[in-house]
């Protein structure tokens, strides 16, 4: 990535710029015909996710990558998630992670994983996980093995009257 990116800590403040980009996520989802994993809403009208997003400050677990000022990727760390089987060792979970759709394959992504992994070492924790929608063509399941993570469980989350696909993957640091 250039040298102008910067990661730092969120804020409250933080929390449009990334709703917005978990919109144009969605729409780049949505035009790819990619509607398993998001599904078609913006994220930004959501009050759950909105929600989730103000959570992600209040314990400290949202980061932020900008580029020249502008905000281009938002990391959030914490707690794993009710819906995925627990660690069986402390952990550092990774509970979002977008970047902007305009500067795909510009290395924002691998920039914030890698900021996980720093946060993680500095917590003392040998263990980093992440989940992501495990349907469709398994794009974004190669994306993490393609950044060290290596595939663990699969796993479902009851919607409506069908399942969600997730799938969990680790990384030893």
């Amino acid at each position: 990535m250039t040298s102008s990116l910067a990661i730092r800590a969120g804020g409250l403040d933080d929390v449009p710029a990334v709703l917005v980009l978990l919109d144009k996520a969605t729409e780049w989802l949505v035009a790819n015909g990619r509607t398993g994993q998001w599904g078609t809403e913006a994220h930004s009208t959501d009050p759950r996710r909105v929600a989730q997003i103000e959570g992600f400050v209040a314990g400290d677990g949202l980061w932020i990558a900008e580029l020249d000022g502008r905000v281009v990727g938002a990391l959030a760390v914490g707690d794993a998630t009710s819906y995925v089987p627990p660690a069986t060792e402390p952990e550092l979970y990774i509970r979002l992670l977008v970047t902007d759709r305009v500067l795909q394959g510009t290395g924002i992504g691998t920039d914030l994983l890698e900021h996980a992994r720093t946060l993680a070492r500095g917590l003392g924790v040998e263990l980093l996980r992440v989940d992501c929608f495990g349907g469709g063509d398994g794009a974004l399941i190669r994306y993490y093995e393609k950044q060290g993570f290596t595939r663990a469980e699969p796993f479902g989350v009851p919607v409506s009257d069908s399942e969600w696909p997730g799938q969990v993957l680790f990384q030893r640091l």
